[in-house]
This record gives structure tokens, C-alpha cells and sequence, in this order.
């Protein structure tokens, strides 16, 4: 009973993973460069844990689940990390030859498969060829996931969102290889498939991770990351517009407040928290409470949200903008989540991000 809720575990997440593969090649929201190769990883990985978990020999699809086909994962892995973090590497000659050991691997699949017809080798140097193949793959996956983490982690170009989502996606892969290794070890010394039956689960898990953390997720933050590379494009080339106090008597911390809002947009921070406002106009938590009640009759939360409403509502106004997400949007405006800023939004404007973003469009 345990081996058909797996299996039927397996083939829904294989399922997943062959939509997921197809959606990032023709959705206009994940279509591009970087997800092309990313889609042909997930493609990869899903045929070789679906096919290897059912029996598919002598069939049409038995060439998906051969073990040539686990050259071209690490590399095209390595290619998608390369593009996120646009490295000077793709620029590079010598990149395409990564591909070689792909190329030679299924060279030589060729001549053993034109073996069994015209019968060349003896069986012995055969399943030689075959093990050195297995096990070549192996480090060689090893070396490019490892090689693009250290790039990953080095880039200096890159948000810290988005090397975040990089690594914890890398760091996945990791897991797959300890995996990988673990159920090798298993089998040639102990003679069981323990370990196998977790690498299938592991691999069969990537497919739903990979569509929340290492695509929507990060698709958001790669958005964001364009939305906020735009406004500081314009705002260096403009004169910034500094909110007008004077028609209210303020106190000098009240000054300093709108002064750090309107110049250093710390509210576009969705981890400020009132010790952090405190900090930066050295005063108390409670005193700088005590004067935004008194003076402007709100909560510190309610002062913040304000200007991270007005920022998310010209955005959602501005044409330019209307090609990316209202969650993308939110986050560029400060807020940490979909649901806060959602809730927050109807709350001050009456209604949804995305009615506000419709009855603009229609104005």
C-alpha cells in the first residue's frame, strides 16, 4: 500500500513538473531566457525520476530515462544560474564546451546501442563503459551545482532577494546529489533501495518547490528588482518632490521622520520596525510613539503604511508598470507580503490593488 500512494505521489509531481516545464516556455509571466533553461532542468529531472521510478523498458519512452540525459541537467542548471546573476561567462568562448561531456556521453550511448545489434564489444567492457558513465555524471553535476553556488554567492550585481531564492534553489540540488550519492552507496554495498525510494521522493518534491519558491517566488523578486532599477533610473535624472509639513506645527523629530521617508524611502524596507525608526532619529521606541500619536493622531505602523500605500498606488497608476504583477508591486512599495498589502490597500483605498489598478486604466 506504501509503494502505490509513492508511486501515485511520484507520478502527480511528475505531472507538476512536465506542466511547470511547459508553462515557463509559454506563459508571457515566467517566459524568458533564464527560465528556457530552468524549464529543460525541471524537464529532465522529472523524466528521470518518473521513468525511473515506473518500469518503461522496451517502450517509446525508455530514452528519457537514460543516463546520458544526466549530463545535460547540471549543465543547463548551471547555465540558468548564470543568466540570473549575468555573468561575464556567458560572454566567454570557452562556455559552450561544458556541453561536451553531454555530447561525448551520448556518442558513446550511440555506439553501445549500435552494439546490441552488431555486437562489437564483449559484455564485460560494456557494463564498464556504462558504470564509468553513471559515475562521471555524478561528479559532474557535483562540480557544476557546487561551481554555481560560489558564483551565486560572489555576484555583486544581483538583489539580495533574489541570491537568496538562487542559493535556496542551489541548495536543493545539494540535497538531490547527497541523495544521489546515498542510494549509489546503498545499492552496490548493502543491496537495497531505501535510499533510492527517497532520492525519487526528493526529486518528485522539487517539481512543487520549484514552481512556489524557485519561479513564482522569484519571478516576483526579479520584477520587483526591475521596477526598482526603473524608479532609480528616473529619480537620478529628476528633482525629488519632498512632501510639504508646513501646514501643520511639527516637531523636530516629526521633520526628521518625513525627511527619512521622503529622501531614503525607508519604508520600502518590509522588515522596518519601530526600533529601527527609533534608532535613526535617536530617541525611544515609546517616546517616537507617543510623539506620532500626539502630533499626527496615528500608529507608527499606520505613518509607514501611508507612504507605502501612496508608492504602490503610483506605481499601479503609471502605464509602464501595468506588464507587472500587483504582488511585484506591493513588495517594491514595502510591503513583506501579498496578504498585508492587500488587506492594508482595501483598507485605505476601499478597494483591491488590482480594482485600483482597473479603474485607472478605465479613467
Amino acid at each position: 500500500m506504501n509503494t502505490i500512494l509513492l508511486g501515485f505521489a511520484i507520478l502527480a509531481s511528475g505531472i507538476i513538473g512536465y506542466f511547470i516545464s511547459i508553462s515557463l516556455v509559454t506563459t508571457p509571466f515566467y517566459k524568458n531566457r533564464a527560465n528556457n533553461y530552468l524549464s529543460l532542468s525541471l524537464f529532465l529531472l522529472t523524466s528521470l525520476t518518473l521513468l525511473g521510478w515506473f518500469n518503461i523498458e522496451d517502450t517509446v519512452l525508455e530514452f528519457l530515462n537514460n543516463p546520458v540525459l544526466e549530463y545535460l541537467v547540471g549543465v543547463t542548471l548551471f547555465t540558468y544560474f548564470l543568466i540570473q546573476i549575468e555573468h561575464k561567462y556567458l560572454k566567454q568562448s570557452w562556455y559552450k564546451w561544458l556541453y561536451l561531456p553531454f555530447i561525448g556521453a551520448l556518442i558513446i550511448e550511440t555506439i553501445l546501442y549500435l552494439d546490441t545489434i552488431f555486437n562489437f564489444y564483449n559484455s564485460d567492457f560494456v557494463d564498464l563503459q556504462l558504470h564509468i558513465m553513471d559515475n562521471g555524471s555524478f561528479f559532474y553535476n557535483v562540480f557544476l551545482i557546487f561551481w554555481g553556488r560560489k558564483l551565486i554567492k560572489g555576484s555583486k550585481i544581483i538583489s539580495e532577494d533574489k541570491k537568496r531564492w538562487l542559493l535556496r534553489l542551489n541548495l536543493f540540488m545539494i540535497y538531490i546529489i547527497i541523495m544521489w550519492l546515498l542510494s549509489t552507496i546503498e545499492f552496490y554495498v548493502f543491496d537495497s533501495e531505501y535510499a533510492t525510494s527517497f532520492l525519487w521522493v526528493l526529486l518528485s518534491f522539487l517539481s512543487w518547490w520549484v514552481l512556489y519558491y524557485g519561479v513564482f517566488r522569484l519571478q516576483l523578486v526579479v520584477q520587483k528588482d526591475e521596477i526598482h532599477q526603473y524608479l532609480v533610473s528616473k529619480t537620478t535624472n529628476s528633482t525629488k518632490t519632498k512632501k510639504k509639513i508646513n501646514e501643520i506645527k511639527v516637531s523636530k523629530i516629526i521633520s526628521q521622520l518625513y525627511e527619512l521617508m521622503d529622501e531614503e524611502e525607508l519604508y520600502k524596507n518590509p522588515l522596518l520596525s519601530r526600533s529601527d525608526l527609533s534608532n535613526r532619529l535617536e530617541t525611544s521606541e515609546r517616546y517616537l510613539s507617543q510623539v506620532i500619536n500626539q502630533e499626527l493622531n496615528k500608529s507608527v505602523i499606520q505613518f509607514v503604511n501611508e507612504y507605502r500605500i501612496e508608492a504602490a498606488k503610483n506605481l499601479l497608476q503609471n502605464p509602464v508598470f501595468n506588464k507587472y504583477s500587483v504582488e511585484a508591486i506591493g513588495m517594491e512599495a514595502g510591503f513583506k507580503s501579498k496578504s498585508v498589502f492587500y488587506s492594508t490597500f482595501k483598507t485605505s483605498e476601499g478597494v483591491s490593488p488590482g480594482a485600483y489598478r482597473k479603474l485607472q486604466k478605465q479613467s
